[in-house]
C-alpha cells in the first residue's frame, strides 16, 4: 500500500497533519504503533456516567485549534469546577484560599511567591519562541537548572515549596532536571507560569465532554470516511530514503511514499532505524529529551462531598507523593471524582509500587487535603505513563542543562524527505495537545510547499 505522504503516529500531531494533507487533495497513509489513536490522550469509560481522562485533558484560552476541533465535531466544552476555596498544605499547616496565589501565608512568603512568579514571567518573555537557542545569554541560561534559579531567588521556604510544586505540576519533572532555558521557553510558549497553573482563564480551564481522546477518535473517523488508511498496531522499525522515495518498514509490512512526516515522541523517534541515520544533533536531541514522568490518580466517591464543605476540590501541598489535586467530576455524573498527580522523581519511585500501595499513599494525601472521608473512595484507579511502551512518559519531553542550546536547532529541520511534527517541536503551546496540532499543521504545510 503506497501513498504520496506517510504520516507516522496517530496522536493529535499526526492526525492533524494527515487531515491538512487530505484536505489539500493528497493521498495519505497513517501508521500508528498503538492499538488506538490519540497518543498521550487516553479516555476510559466506567459505566454510563463516568469517564476519566487518563492522559491529556485540558483546554484553555489561546488554544484556538483545539477549540476549533471541538466545534467542528460538535463536542461540548465545559469549565472546571472552581467554585469554593482551594486547600494549601505547607509545612504541615493546612490553609484555604481563593484564586491563584495563597494569600494566607506570611507577608514575606507571599511577597517572595509573587516576586518569583513575576520574575519568571519577565525572563520567559525574553526567550525566542521560534529559536530559543538564539536568545541572548542562551548558553548561560541553558547551563543551569530551574532548581538553581529557585535556590538563588526564593529565600522563603514556603515560597520555594509552592513554586517547586508549580514547576513539577507543569513539567512532570523535578526542577533540578529542567534546564532554565527550556523552562523559560516552555513558560513563554504557553503564556506564562500563571496561565499554565490556572483553572480560571488558564491552561486548565476547560474539558471536553466524553474525554479528550474522543476528539482524536472523531478526527480519525473523519479521515477514514475520506478513504485515508489508518493502520494500527504497526510499530515503525525502519525509514529508508532512496532517491526520491521513502520506504517505511513496520512490524507487519513495507510502505512507500514520496515524503514522510514523523510525528512520534522524540524518545520513540530515537529508536527508529533511519537510513541514512538522523543527523547527529537531532539524534542527540531525541535521545536526551527526557519524557516527563507522571502517574495520574483518581479516587471515585458517591458524590463530590468536598463541595458541601465549600471547597473547590483543588489542593496544593508539599508532602509527598501527591502535591496537587483537582475536582475531576464529569458533568452529569452522580459520583464525585478527585484527581491527583504523582510527578517527577516521585513518579519513578511509585511507578515501581503496586496499585494497592499507590492507593494507600494517594488516599492518605487526599485525606490530609479534604478530611477522613477522602481516604475511603468507592473506587481507585491510576495510570503510570512511563509503563506505556509507545509513550514512555508524559506530558512531554523535558530538556536538561545544555541540550536546547546545543541541539535544539535541529528539532524541526527536515532530514531529506522526512519531516518532523509532535508537540515537542511546537513554538507555541509546546508540550500541550494544542502544540501537537500546530506542529502537525506546520509539517503538513512544509510538505505541501514541496509537492505542488
Amino acid at each position: 500500500m503506497d501513498a504520496e505522504i506517510i504520516v507516522l503516529g496517530a496522536g493529535f500531531a499526526g492526525l492533524s497533519a494527515a487531515d491538512a494533507l487530505t484536505r489539500a487533495g493528497r493521498r495519505v497513509l497513517l501508521i500508528e504503533a498503538r492499538d488506538r489513536v490519540g497518543g498521550r490522550t487516553r479516555t476510559e469509560h466506567y459505566g454510563d456516567d463516568l469517564w476519566l481522562d487518563l492522559g491529556g485533558q485540558w483546554l484553555g484560552p489561546g488554544q484556538t485549534h483545539m477549540y476549533a476541533l471541538a466545534a467542528r465535531f460538535g463536542k461540548t466544552v465545559w469549565p472546571m469546577h472552581v467554585a469554593g476555596q482551594n486547600v494549601l498544605l505547607v509545612n504541615r499547616r493546612r490553609r484555604t484560599y481563593r484564586g491563584l496565589i495563597p494569600w494566607r501565608v506570611s507577608p514575606w512568603a507571599l511577597a517572595n511567591i509573587a516576586w518569583g512568579f513575576l520574575r519568571l514571567e519577565q525572563l520567559a518573555r525574553r526567550v525566542s519562541l521560534d529559536a530559543p537557542w538564539k536568545t541572548p545569554g542562551a548558553a548561560d541560561l541553558d547551563g543551569q537548572t530551574m532548581g538553581d534559579w529557585m535556590r538563588r531567588n526564593l529565600h522563603s521556604r514556603v515560597a520555594f515549596n509552592v513554586l517547586r510544586v508549580a514547576v513539577e505540576s507543569v513539567f512532570a519533572a523535578h526542577p533540578d532536571d529542567i534546564s532554565l532555558l527550556h523552562a523559560l521557553f516552555y513558560l513563554h510558549s504557553g503564556g506564562g507560569l500563571a496561565s499554565l497553573t490556572s483553572s480560571r482563564n488558564g491552561a486548565q480551564q476547560d474539558r471536553v465532554t466524553g474525554g479528550l481522546q474522543g476528539l482524536a477518535g472523531a478526527l480519525a473517523a473523519d479521515l477514514e470516511e475520506q478513504q485515508v488508511p489508518l493502520l494500527l498496531s504497526q510499530p515503525v522499525q525502519v525509514v529508508e530514503q532512496t532517491g526520491n522515495r521513502v520506504r517505511v518498514h513496520t512490524s507487519a509490512a513495507r510502505y512507500e511514499a514520496a515524503r514522510v512526516i514523523c510525528a512520534l515522541p522524540p524518545v520513540l523517534a530515537a529508536a527508529v532505524d533511519f537510513r541514512p541515520g538522523q543527523p547527529v544533533a537531532r539524534q542527540r536531541w531525541c535521545e536526551q529529551l527526557t519524557p516527563g514522568r507522571v502517574i495520574k490518580c483518581f479516587a471515585v466517591y458517591d458524590r463530590p462531598f468536598w463541595r458541601e464543605q465549600g471547597l473547590s476540590g483543588a489542593a496544593v501541598g508539599d508532602l509527598p507523593p501527591v502535591h496537587v489535586a483537582f475536582d475531576a467530576t464529569p458533568p452529569g455524573s452522580q459520583r464525585g471524582v478527585l484527581m491527583a498527580f504523582i510527578e517527577g522523581r516521585a513518579a519513578h519511585q511509585w511507578g515501581l509500587a503496586s496499585m494497592a500501595e499507590r492507593q494507600r499513599v494517594v488516599t492518605a494525601s487526599l485525606g490530609r487535603f479534604f478530611g477522613p472521608r477522602a481516604q475511603q473512595p468507592l473506587q481507585y484507579l491510576d495510570h503510570v505513563w512511563a509503563d506505556e511502551i509507545w509513550s514512555r512518559g508524559c506530558y512531554a519531553g523535558v530538556a536538561g542543562p545544555g541540550l536546547l542550546s546545543r541541539y535544539g536547532e535541529s528539532m524541526r529541520v527536515p532530514h531529506g524527505r522526512v519531516h518532523w511534527a509532535g508537540t515537542e517541536t511546537a513554538s507555541h503551546w509546546n508540550g500541550y495537545v494544542e502544540g501537537a496540532v500546530r506542529s502537525g499543521l506546520r509539517a503538513a504545510d512544509e510538505v505541501l510547499q514541496l509537492v505542488r
